[in-house]
């Protein structure tokens, strides 16, 4: 056990960990942690950044202006706070559009091959198309977490199934629990 506690540490403060964990405990109580699950079961606890996130934080003043206007339309759009839109991306992607998850979140807001579907995201890598996906995602998150701003952010990172699982709450996930920190820094920031 004490083994499985120090694997998380280190992959947790390691800046080159560049695949998500997944969690699965089997009935017989053994915890089983994998980068690569074997079925839906194993869940999510641990997303990293984009790949190339850190190459994309010089750009992102000026990406974040090329964006503006399709991001103001989106919020108006689903009527979701463009502040908060632009927390998500920023976090997400550093306002890179060509942003890929080694999960196979693509985009600005990281869009999974699901998510996009079920918003009728046919080109995850278009920004118009991903802004707009993204943003009635979290319109629905929002929604279903009655405006909760703490658990719709959790549920944009983990999935909302994640979120009702822990009885409507952020999971115990540190790397969900340190996004929607992120989120709301960036939420709150004035700019």
């Amino acid at each position: 056990m004490m083994r499985i506690a120090v694997l998380l540490t280190i992959l947790l403060i390691s800046v080159e960990v560049q695949a998500d964990i997944y969690k699965f405990i089997a009935n017989d109580g053994r915890i089983y942690y994998t980068d690569k699950p074997k079925n839906s079961l194993y869940k999510r606890i641990i997303r990293t950044r984009p790949i190339n996130y850190a190459a994309a934080l010089p750009y992102m003043g000026t990406n974040k202006k090329k964006f503006a206007d399709l991001i103001a339309e989106a919020a108006n759009r689903h009527q979701v706070d463009a502040r908060l839109l632009h927390a998500v991306i920023q976090a997400e992607s550093a306002y890179d559009a060509n942003a890929i998850s080694t999960a196979g979140a693509v985009g600005l807001m990281q869009l999974m091959p699901d998510t996009a579907r079920r918003y009728g995201v046919v080109n995850r890598n278009d920004p118009v198309q991903n802004i707009d996906g993204g943003t009635h995602y979290l319109k629905d998150l929002l929604k279903m977490f009655d405006s909760n701003l703490d658990l719709a952010v959790a549920a944009y990172n983990a999935g909302e199934n994640a979120v009702i699982r822990h009885n409507n709450s952020i999971p115990p996930y540190p790397e969900t629990q340190n996004y929607v920190k992120i989120v709301k820094a960036l939420y709150n920031r004035r700019s």
